[in-house]
């Protein structure tokens, strides 16, 4: 027998322009760039001090070694510590979840795009085995890293709460990919993880899939906790609905699909994630060039 639903969640991805404010928009709007111009002055362009490149040889020369596959584990793991360990202080900061919400950014986007760039530039490195490239092969590595992104987590669409414009909060959503994974961010990156391996063939993108994926099971646990320490008896309502294995829910029955579930992905921010998906495909010669200009 199927479990009836009971709601007390959010609606995830939704997006009404009507309830848009053109002069928050505009505030994100100098926010975002006004940080991504300190970060790349400070952390990566070759005028600024160079931060970047003064963390990364600090790191190596604690590990000892240069080597890529070792290097790109340790950033990533940094990375995953100041990450979560950040999201965890969340409710402790005194200042408010707003200031913290700008630490955690300033704190977490500079590992993260040292981490991509370094990526970028050995993910070739340490070579284990050629995959076969063939346009069967290719157009199933290209859908399982779209799949990849749209099991994006509802409230990476919440820009204004990301740039602490409006007051962050964490949410528990009910609707929309939540229904199919309690946690669709760790399963899409694990597909991420598993097509650029397999196509990659490669130490480096072994190691690093293994930092991201250890990071990722990791944040099923603390997600979690932090939802259930946040909203209580909602949250287990919640979880007694839902699986963190894709469908999971779904074919024993604790979850049922609505008739018209089709209108909970038909929204405004999931054609700017497909958008994004195929315009980061093109954009990848563009990419690997920029990382090499860092020489890292």
């Amino acid at each position: 027998m199927a479990a009836q639903t009971v709601n007390v969640g959010d609606d995830a991805a939704k997006f009404q322009l009507s309830e848009q404010s053109i002069e928050e928009w505009i505030k994100f709007t100098v926010a975002t760039s006004l940080v991504l111009a300190v970060v790349s002055y400070l952390w990566f362009l070759p005028s600024g001090p160079e931060l970047g490149t003064q963390y990364l040889d600090t790191l190596q020369s604690s590990l000892g070694t240069t080597d890529p596959s070792i290097t790109i584990f340790a950033q990533l793991t940094i990375f995953a510590v100041v990450h979560s360990g950040l999201a965890a202080l969340r409710p402790y900061n005194p200042l408010g979840e707003r200031f913290h919400r700008v630490i955690f950014a300033l704190s977490s986007l500079p590992l993260s795009l040292s981490a991509i760039s370094y990526f970028v530039n050995h993910s070739h490195e340490n070579p284990l085995w050629t995959f076969p490239s063939t346009p069967l092969t290719h157009s199933f590595l290209f859908l399982t890293n779209l799949i990849s992104f749209l099991l994006l987590y509802p409230s990476t669409f919440n820009l204004l709460e990301i740039a602490a414009i409006t007051p962050p909060k964490l949410h528990l959503y009910q609707t929309g990919v939540i229904r199919i994974t309690r946690h669709p961010q760790a399963i899409g990156q694990i597909l991420w993880c598993l097509a650029h391996t397999l196509y990659l063939g490669s130490g480096v993108s072994v190691s690093a899939s293994a930092a991201l994926i250890g990071h990722h099971m990791f944040s099923i646990w603390h997600g979690d906790k932090r939802l259930s320490d946040k909203h209580g008896e909602n949250f287990e309502t919640i979880k007694s609905q839902t699986s963190v294995v894709p469908f999971q829910a779904v074919w024993e029955r604790r979850q049922v699909l609505p008739d018209d579930y089709w209108r909970e992905w038909c929204r405004l921010p999931y054609f700017f994630v497909v958008g994004g998906t195929v315009g980061a495909y093109f954009a990848h010669p563009y990419m690997m060039a920029g990382a090499a200009m860092l020489h890292w």
